[in-house]
Parts: structure tokens; sequence; C-alpha cells
């Protein structure tokens, strides 16, 4: 009973989350995020403002949320899930690039309000953080090793090469706006990942043979 009454609990809490992410973009679409008040964010989504405080700290936080998602923790499944026969740098590599470029990216709306705005963009940039220790775990346990250091030290490079990256290409698109007020963004983000995380391979491939020699003793 104790664990239902967990995962329920859980359940409400995502469902808060989700709604207050959801409001917090749509108000911000509708009438600009200068003029949306944490007040309204909370007032749309059905909750109290300090049950959004315990959520999220700033409105930007919780426009960027809404475009981020968990992307967190689905990079760092989608590391897990790589067969076994795909290495730890390609697995690692594909599930940044994938959950970076999937089909619920950003629309042009959202992109056009994160990258117009620096304390959005800002905000956007500081959601690499959340992939570091989710990724830590992931890399942990593709390694099987019971070394403290080594996921950490890994994920927390990626979680900076990631961030380059996204720093880049949100440049970019800055310089990339049409007359019109249209996105045409001049970097590719696969291309720009891929180049930031190429750096890291020897460390990762390094660790994954360690790690396999430490098996096979």
């Amino acid at each position: 009973m104790t664990t239902r009454r967990t995962g329920l609990r859980e359940q409400k809490k995502q469902a808060t989350r989700e709604a207050l992410r959801a409001a917090a973009l749509r108000l911000a679409l509708e009438r600009g995020p200068d003029n949306v008040r944490v007040d309204d964010i909370a007032e749309a989504a059905g909750v109290s403002p300090r049950t959004y405080n315990n959520y999220f700290s700033s409105r930007e936080q919780a426009i960027v949320a809404a475009v981020a998602g968990e992307r967190e923790a689905r990079v760092a499944a989608a590391v897990i899930d790589r067969p076994d026969g795909v290495g730890l740098a390609d697995a690692v590599v594909e599930a940044v690039v994938d959950q970076y470029t999937a089909s619920d990216a950003p629309g042009q709306e959202a992109l056009l309000l994160i990258t117009t705005r620096p304390a959005l963009r800002d905000a956007f940039i500081d959601t690499t953080t959340a992939i570091e220790r989710p990724l830590t775990e992931a890399i942990a346990q593709r390694l099987g090793d019971d070394d403290p250091h080594t996921a950490r030290v890994l994920a927390a490079s990626v979680t900076a090469a990631v961030r380059v990256a996204i720093e880049q290409w949100l440049r970019t698109t800055v310089s990339s706006f049409t007359a019109g007020g249209l996105v045409v963004p001049s970097g590719s983000l696969p291309d720009l990942l891929r180049a930031t995380l190429a750096p890291l391979t020897p460390a990762l491939d390094a660790a994954e043979q360690r790690a396999l020699r430490h098996r096979h003793r």
C-alpha cells in the first residue's frame, strides 16, 4: 500500500509540473514573457503560487522547462537501452543527439521566444546541467564499475560539451532571423553536438576498456 501511495504521489507531482510548464509557455507566447507573473502561471495551472515555488524558481525556468521537458531522463534511459554491442561512446553520443533533435523539439514560436530573450536563452542553456546526475548513473550502469569517480567525471564532461553546443547553436540561430521574424538556423544542432562530444570519445572508450579488463580478471 505504501508503494502504491508513493507512486500516486509521484504521478500527481509530475502532472503538476507538466501543467505548470505548459501554462508558462502558453502564457508567454500569448502575452510575452515580460507580461507573465508567477501568480498568473500558478492560476492557469490551478495551483497556488506557493506550490509553484516548489517546482520552479522563476518564470523563465518554467517556460524553458516546457521546451526541455524531461530530456535528462530520456538521455540517460537511451544510454542504458542501447544494445550491449554498441560502445559507450556511440551510446552516449547517439542518445544525446537523438533526444536533442527529437520530434518534440521546440516549435518555431517557442524557439523564436527563447532565442530573442536573453533571460530565456540563459535559462535554456542552464537546463543542460540536469543531464549530469542521471547520466552519471547511466554510465556507471553501462560500465558496471565500482570506481566512484569515472562515471561522474565522464558525465560532467558530456554535460559541458552539450552546453557548448547549445550555446553555439543559439548564437547562430539568433543571428539568422529573417526580416519577417522567422528563424532560419544556420548551424546544424546534430553536427554541433557531435563536434563538441567528439573529443570525449577517447575517454569514454578508455573507461569502457578499463571496465572490461576489471570484469575479466
